[in-house]
Formats: C-alpha cells, sequence, structure tokens
C-alpha cells in the first residue's frame, strides 16, 4: 500500500499479537504524525528488554533479576502457589489484589494441535517446588478454553498423588454481561458453580 520503510514499518507492527493491518497503520501514522512522539526512547526500551529481561528461575514469571519480586516477596503466604499459563495471566490475577500467594508460570498449555505436551511446559519444575511439602494448596488458573482445561485436568490427576489441595478458579457469567450471549459451556458452569446468597 505504502512505499519503502512506512510499509516495512506497517508490517513489522502486523506482526505483533493482537495487532491487526488496520491498528498496525495507526501506530506507524501516529508515530509519523506525533511530532513529540520519543522514537529514541522507544528504540532504547526496545533493545534494553531483550537485555535486561529475564524469566524467574523459581516461578517463570518475567523479571529484571535472577528472582521476580513475587518470589523475593517475604510477606507472599508460601503455603500457597496459583499455577498460569503465562507471565501475563501473574499481572492480571495481581491487579486483583485478592490472592496474596506465589505463582508459578507454565509457559503456555498442553494443545496437541499445536504440538505442545507435557514436556514442554514447567510443569516438573512445578513438582519440584511442591517436593519439600511446604505448599499446602495448588490453585489452577489456566484459562477456560480446551487447551487451560486439558492442562488442568492433567495437572489436577498428576497432583493427586501429593497431599496437597488442587482447586481450580471458578468460571461463568461475566460482570455486565447478558444471558442471552452466553455460550452453553459458560452458562453450564455457571450453574454448576452456583453458590448460596
Amino acid at each position: 500500500m505504502y512505499d519503502g520503510i512506512v510499509q516495512e514499518l506497517i508490517d513489522e507492527f502486523g506482526r505483533l499479537p493482537g495487532i491487526g493491518p488496520k491498528s498496525a497503520q495507526r501506530i506507524a501514522f501516529h508515530i509519523l504524525q506525533t511530532p513529540t512522539f520519543d522514537v529514541a526512547r522507544l528504540s532504547q526500551l526496545l533493545s534494553e528488554i531483550r537485555e535486561r529481561v529475564r524469566f524467574c528461575e523459581i516461578c517463570g514469571n518475567v523479571a529484571e533479576q535472577e528472582r521476580c519480586a513475587i518470589c523475593r516477596d517475604p510477606r507472599r503466604n508460601q503455603t500457597l502457589i496459583c499455577v498460569v499459563e503465562d507471565a501475563k495471566d501473574v499481572s492480571a490475577i495481581e491487579r486483583t489484589r485478592e490472592f496474596r500467594g506465589l505463582y508459578h508460570v507454565l509457559g503456555g498449555a498442553i494443545s496437541p494441535i499445536a504440538g505442545v505436551g507435557p514436556d514442554d511446559l514447567r510443569i516438573a519444575q512445578l513438582m519440584g517446588r511442591l517436593a519439600d511439602g511446604t505448599v499446602q494448596e495448588v490453585i489452577l488458573a489456566t484459562n477456560p478454553n480446551l487447551e487451560g482445561e486439558a492442562t488442568a485436568s492433567y495437572l489436577s490427576r498428576l497432583l493427586t498423588t501429593m497431599q496437597i489441595t488442587v482447586s481450580r478458579l471458578a468460571s461463568g457469567l461475566p460482570v455486565g454481561g447478558d444471558l442471552e450471549y452466553a455460550d452453553e459451556v459458560t452458562l453450564g458452569r455457571a450453574f454448576e458453580g452456583r453458590r448460596v446468597l
């Protein structure tokens, strides 16, 4: 559509997850048309992130040190581990301010179609963390989709041999949602997870 470097920039933005062609074009033109946009700072951050950011040696969360801030925090409940698929899930749960335990990031979910099996995830590291008997409960917070459910089911079966409580995040209708738009699985889960008021 555009000549040379402008199209190259749009194409690069378009390769990012969640950015379609229109969004890529809008971002590129925002950078071009905004004289105060600090391109040098953006470039510096993109370079630095590759050098400075790694994954926590304990939980797999993003960190600038060998251990993330959550694993270094002595105030966190050491007896609870919340298992999530990706590091961005940690951030989502932390925003709720409801969970004060530790995390374990699997690095994905079991997906035979994508060629991802249990050995491709950080399941062995999770089992290693549970071996010393400190953890009393593992909360499975994988996504409520086919892959997330398969992963939760696999972990649940694996953990039943240990003296650990295994729980799963509830799922169902979102706040502000309409029943008529809910799919059958979501509505069914809402009925299963109902509670007495």
